[in-house]
């Protein structure tokens, strides 16, 4: 490339300004001026960009995150397995091993690998552990690859492989083959459910009950409706009723026991949470006074026991909802379905990833029958040719030939009468067997045993044909010998059950007692002084000062509010608020919601003027008593505010009056003489 050559012609993005060549004989300049930003956005450089990002993109999505719908495994999850499978001969593996086969084909690290391994393990249907594998209980890690050994259940090994129906592409180096997914005859993808976070999409699909997602594919081959929900190795209990087919959520509660009044017993733990988290969680509820614990003890082994002592004040039946409302001890769990299904990503919801895996399935078996008929008759000709070659002696035919031209010649015109009774053609394989048969084993032949294996093949190979030929109800066989088989140990674990709403603000209504230093100027729940009212952590506080400030803050442990606070009360948006207020001797009045953020100060008056009245009751009368001489005509009026229109904070007030107020209020005076009433008051509107 010449000095005042473009790098990128045609479009004037960066020129040379170096002959100096620092690129390590790529023959790129050591500097290059941008000359054109503009152009750079929009020019080849944003091409190559995008096109290396996709690439990256698409790589994490189908070769790292996102689980696929025909097998239902991640690739790192389905290179375990296959290298289990390859060495597979019944007994454990030290996981470090498995670890550094499958780094055959998964060229990402032994972590990944290794804690893909163990969460496999865990989930105990493909395999089997032997040592500290953890505990899903209380969020124990697992020991060292090199100290626990594995192997493949047998539910794997029958169900999951089958060379004849795998097809394969070479691993990332070009020395091994790797399966491009199992052939599994079961839904993996709801048994083991996936959590993957790729770029732009994320998926999240949660574990379902085995003989739950079996006896659904029945219903599906025999077109009748059906439903699945989740099931969590940890137990608990679930409402499902936001589920939407895996396209919601659930909510999971813990299994709690009251065994007497100050006893609670946390019996089972909800799913994502650890007897560890949700014993920090209510440890962190007491701390902050949501339920009045006076201790915890954990006796968790083989199965969940979290002891929680009550103080004795607390009620062991509301102690259970605030657990529910503030702790671990319930959650939502949301549910996406994002797999790959035919190389690219897509969102699928439970049906139709049934529906998928049981035309799979059908699929499967079609294949795997065929595969067994050409074995089997394969095996028929086979034992075919070898009892008419015995039975009829045609290997006295070749005694005396003189070339393996006349010896082949002599057994095909030996076995000429007999070609009615074989299963296909001979073939150039047939004929090499026939003379390789030794004659040690012509002598012990046993032709009835011969006859007995034919008959038996012809029977096998007739179910066969009759099986393919009826292929939903064998699929329906199928699958009933998987639930007689595998059922009985994957019974369901968590508890389907409607939950009744938790009134969180009642369990906390009286959580916080609010108090007001009135001398010093402070207000909170922390502080010492005159009690001012009850209120929970979750209410809002509405102040107001004398001069129209206010404020919506949450209930402080201590702050500075001066003495000139008229009003503090638990805020209520709907409210209608009522002020008062006097300003260049005229009384206006004003009515306003109050549409603020929290922690930030408005004004519900202008600067300068002063609040006489202010409530956030509905006020529908307002009695004045005016400071004026005993001669004067009115001294005292009513006043109807139902007549005034609710506005913005600072809109338009209404002008009340223009004399001196003694007194005023919602609630008629006791000193109120109707005698010396003036007229019904009215207001008028200013700008």
């Amino acid at each position: 490339m010449s000095e005042q050559t473009e790098l990128f012609q045609g479009d004037e993005l960066l020129t040379p300004v170096a002959s100096g060549d620092s690129s390590g004989g790529r023959g790129l300049p050591s500097r290059l001026v941008v000359r054109d930003i503009a152009a750079v956005a929009e020019g080849p450089l944003k091409h190559l960009v995008n096109d290396n990002f996709l690439k990256y993109a698409s790589y994490v999505i189908r070769d790292r995150a996102i689980p696929d719908v025909d097998d239902g495994l991640k690739p790192v999850q389905r290179r375990i397995l296959h290298s289990l499978f390859e060495n597979d001969d019944g007994k454990f593996i030290k996981v470090a091993n498995i670890v550094g086969y499958s780094m055959q084909f998964h060229p990402h690290g032994d972590a990944s690998i290794g804690d893909a391994l163990v969460t496999l393990a865990n989930k105990q249907y493909l395999i089997e552990g032997q040592g500290n594998f953890g505990n899903l209980l209380t969020g124990d890690p697992a020991a060292a690859a090199r100290y626990i050994e594995c192997r493949l259940t047998s539910l794997a090994r029958d169900e999951i492989f089958d060379p004849d129906l795998t097809d394969t592409v070479p691993s990332y180096d070009g020395r091994k083959e790797e399966p491009v997914t199992l052939p599994a005859r079961i839904p993996l993808l709801l048994l083991l459910g996936a959590e993957g976070i790729a770029v732009g999409l994320s998926t999240r699909i949660l574990p379902h009950n085995f003989n739950e997602l079996l006896e659904a594919q029945v219903a599906i081959l025999q077109k009748k409706s059906f439903e699945v929900f989740p099931d969590f190795q940890q137990g608990g209990l679930m409402d499902v009723a936001g589920y939407e087919k895996g396209k919601g959520s659930v909510r999971v509660r813990a299994r709690i026991e009251i065994r007497d009044a100050q006893t609670l017993v946390v019996r089972e733990v909800p799913f994502g949470a650890t007897t560890d988290s949700l014993i920090s969680s209510i440890e962190e509820a007491g701390r902050k006074g949501k339920v009045k614990l006076r201790s915890i003890n954990d006796y968790t082994a083989e199965q969940v026991e979290v002891e929680i002592q009550l103080q004795a004040e607390e009620s062991a039946p509301r102690a259970v909802e605030a657990l529910y409302a503030f702790t671990q001890c319930e959650s939502q769990v949301a549910s996406r379905i994002m797999v790959i299904r035919d190389g690219r990503p897509a969102e699928m919801d439970v049906e139709e990833v049934l529906r998928h895996n049981t035309e799979r399935l059908l699929k499967l078996l079609t294949r795997r029958l065929k595969v067994q008929q050409k074995r089997l008759t394969e095996e028929l000709h086979r034992k075919t040719l070898v009892q008419i070659f015995v039975e009829n002696r045609l290997y006295k035919a070749i005694e005396t030939c003189q070339s393996l031209d006349e010896v082949e010649q002599a057994v095909r015109a030996g076995l000429e009468p007999f070609l009615t009774t074989l299963q296909r053609e001979m073939s150039r394989g047939d004929m090499e067997m026939l003379l390789g048969i030794a004659i040690r084993r012509i002598s012990q032949f046993d032709l009835a045993k011969n006859r007995e294996d034919m008959d038996s093949l012809r029977v096998e190979l007739a179910e066969s044909r009759e099986n393919l030929a009826n292929l939903t109800g064998y699929a329906v066989r199928y699958l009933r010998q998987l639930q007689k088989k595998y059922g009985p140990a994957f019974p369901r674990r968590t508890k389907i059950e409607a939950f009744q709403a938790v009134g969180v603000r009642e369990l906390t209504a009286s959580e916080l007692k609010l108090n007001l230093d009135r001398a010093k100027g402070y207000l909170g729940y922390k502080i010492p002084g005159e009690p001012l009212f009850e209120c929970s952590s979750l209410d809002k506080l509405l102040l107001v000062w004398k001069d129209g400030r206010y404020k919506v803050v949450p209930p402080p442990e201590k702050l500075f509010v001066d003495s000139t606070l008229i009003h503090c009360a638990r805020l209520d948006r709907e409210r209608i608020l009522t002020v008062v207020y006097n300003e260049d001797g005229f009384t206006q009045i004003r009515k306003f919601t109050s549409n603020a953020i929290t922690n930030r100060e408005y004004r519900c008056i202008p600067r300068g003027a002063q609040i006489v009245f202010f409530s956030d009751e509905e006020v529908t009368q307002l009695y004045v008593q005016y400071d004026v001489p005993e001669t004067a005509a009115i001294r005292q009026q009513e006043f109807d505010t139902t007549t005034i229109p609710v506005r913005e904070r600072d809109g338009k007030p209404s002008l009340m009056s223009s004399k001196k107020i003694a007194t005023l209020g919602a609630v008629k005076p006791k000193k109120w003489d109707d005698a010396l009433t003036g007229p019904k008051g009215t207001y008028m509107n200013f700008g």
